[in-house]
């Protein structure tokens, strides 16, 4: 599909004004695009549907990701000098939270402890910009699929990044209790020759947390990462359902693995509108009932369980 303003706003409108999606989904995040547009046939904002439901509405903040100097194809985000203006800006439209993405990648000579401070100082600057501008912060420090290592390697380094992340929040004054963490799970790289279990996902997963994650925190919503559809549900609803100490809430902010099928079966047609917005509401139920660790797999489909992982994803 050609990535044009109609497009986009069209499936935007698609996701917003399906029945009952406020059941399972809770707050949007959204590009400034969006939250500033109107719907040229009701002549109202294009979110309106969204706020009538009673979401919330968030914004992602960041501003992309640029290489950073001297280390080894890693990267550091953009968007700090203007951002407590953007964030007034924000505010004033109706946003009530927002997000942030940092991108570590794991290789032998990488996360560089130059690449785990920077970005996560510069999420914590931005969490406490936000928070005075009356925004709830999404602290997003993503460590990419890409590679071949085991879960341990991944688990190791979650803890170091999530730890560093939390030090930085404390040294700027970050309230813990307003803001979210949206992390990765901890599994196998993508080209891993032996693959995690879901169970070992879900054990690793909530371990790295557990060492990490302070229990002011309020909740965690992982990323999808290029999970697939299926994959990334069953991994939430056995985090949910394994014993363990769990002081936050477990939950999901995913892109991909909500949206995949549902844009499948849309491919910009009318008449595929029905359909597709049938498909987005299995999957948000589907997450909804994980993250009560209620999932019964009744969800899974022959494409919900491709795989998502796009090598150094970009938006």
């Amino acid at each position: 599909m050609e990535n044009t303003l109609e497009n986009r706003r069209a499936y935007r409108k698609l996701l917003f004004t399906t029945e009952g999606m406020e059941k399972y989904i809770s707050g949007v995040i959204l590009f400034e695009e969006t939250l500033l547009d109107t719907d040229p046939e009701t002549k109202e904002a294009l979110v309106k549907p969204l706020i009538d439901k009673g979401v919330i509405l968030g914004i992602k903040t960041d501003k992309g990701t640029k290489p950073l100097p001297f280390c080894d194809d890693e990267t550091y985000t953009q968007g700090i000098t203007d951002l407590d203006e953007r964030c007034k800006k924000y505010y004033k439209a109706g946003a009530r939270f927002a997000k942030w993405r940092a991108v570590l990648r794991i290789s032998r000579g990488t996360p560089s402890q130059a690449a785990i401070l920077e970005n996560a100082h510069t999420l914590a600057q931005y969490a406490a910009i936000s928070q005075q501008n009356g925004l709830v912060p999404i602290v997003e420090p993503e460590i990419l699929m890409d590679g071949d290592h085991s879960i341990e390697i991944c688990q190791y380094w979650t803890e170091k990044v999530l730890a560093a992340c939390y030090k930085a929040l404390n040294d700027f004054n970050v309230i813990l209790e307003g803001t979210l963490l949206k992390p990765n799970m901890v599994a196998s790289g993508a080209s891993a020759k032996v693959r995690a279990t879901p169970q070992q996902v879900a054990r690793a997963t909530l371990t790295a947390l557990q060492r990490t994650v302070p229990a002011a925190v309020p909740g965690v919503v992982f990323l999808s990462g290029g999970q697939s559809e299926e994959e990334a549900t069953v991994h939430l609803n056995i985090l949910n359902q394994i014993e363990g100490v769990k002081p936050w809430s477990l939950s999901f902010s995913y892109g991909r693995a909500l949206q995949k099928t549902c844009l499948s079966v849309w491919r910009g047609k009318k008449e595929n509108v029905k359909a597709a917005q049938a498909a987005f509401y299995i999957r948000a139920k589907a997450n909804g009932e994980a993250q009560l660790g209620k999932y019964t797999g009744d969800a899974a489909t022959a494409d919900s369980t491709k795989s998502l992982y796009v090598a150094n994803y970009k938006y």
